[in-house]
């Protein structure tokens, strides 16, 4: 059994934290986690990994055990996330790494490749969307409004994302069998999510990530330009970015492997060994030997 570390660095003045993994000296992999979670996303994930890898998954600023200034101390965007990410790999050392990311850890981990192509040796995209094929309308329609118009009404909308409704909702959206889900997952979100001042938090990100969609076609580019070795491991019953979102990598990387497996966002809590399984193939392939 793998020995996971749980760590604080404090970067740009923020106290971030992290769970490390595996040989130092192995090849990287960063896992960048999505709303409303964090690294804990990652608990049963990292000891199927660590064996073979160096391990790192970092709580977002405002998300898990990282700081979570208030919105007038801190102006949250994905690019300052991205910026953070960055910056604690440098502090810790690892300058080459696989990304995994998952719904909000895909904006973050894209920013990251295109500021460093030759730091990506892989990606994992386990529900990170990149394509406008993968937003499933229905949800997003709401947050598209709130994008166009901050008022009392899309507001409203918005902060029933903040519930414990939704965020149970989440977790047991098109899984077959909800009792492989435990209730400590959204139960543990949802106690984060409430602390004071994070729904301003959340509602500035929900803003923001507007701005993702821009960068799409430079995520394209880079794709097809790098040939980066990609892996699309996604819940085909997704109702936030759904599966067509996956099947949209191949348009521009020929290459990648996609595979559609039978549960919803947030796979890992119902479909693990199979994820894991699928996920240590692909890097063994894809990964350079330490």
């Amino acid at each position: 059994m793998a020995t996971i570390h749980h760590r604080y660095a404090t970067v740009r003045g923020r106290r971030l934290f992290y769970r490390e993994a595996g040989p130092v000296d192995a090849p990287a992999i960063v896992l960048l986690h999505g709303f409303p979670t964090s690294s804990f996303m990652f608990r049963n994930l990292i000891p199927l990994l660590a064996d073979r890898y160096h391990v790192i998954a970092p709580d977002h600023l405002g998300f898990g055990l990282s700081d979570a200034p208030s919105v007038d101390e801190f102006d949250y965007t994905f690019d300052a996330l991205a910026d953070l990410t960055r910056d604690l790999l440098a502090q810790i050392g690892v300058d080459r790494y696989a990304l995994y990311v998952q719904d909000y850890g895909a904006p973050v981990g894209w920013r990251l490749a295109l500021a460093d192509p030759d730091a990506v040796t892989a990606i994992v995209s386990q529900n990170g969307n990149g394509y406008e094929a993968g937003f499933a309308e229905k949800f997003w329609a709401p947050i598209r409004a709130y994008w166009q118009a901050r008022t009392p009404e899309t507001e409203a909308s918005m902060r029933e994302a903040l519930t414990l409704e939704v965020t149970k909702w989440q977790y047991l959206h098109g899984v077959p069998d909800e009792s492989l889900v435990s209730p400590d997952t959204w139960e543990h979100d949802f106690a984060l999510l409430s602390r004071p001042g994070n729904d301003l938090v959340q509602l500035q990100l929900f803003v923001d990530y507007a701005h993702n969609l821009p960068l799409y076609p430079k995520l394209h580019a880079y794709l097809r330009d790098s040939r980066v070795p990609l892996l699309a491991v996604w819940g085909r019953n997704d109702e936030i970015f759904q599966a067509p979102g996956a099947l949209a990598f191949a348009e521009d990387s020929p290459d990648a492997e996609i595979c559609l497996l039978n549960g919803g966002h947030f796979l890992l809590e119902s479909h693990l060994d199979a994820a894991a399984g699928i996920i240590r193939s692909f890097l063994e392939r894809s990964l350079p030997e330490r």
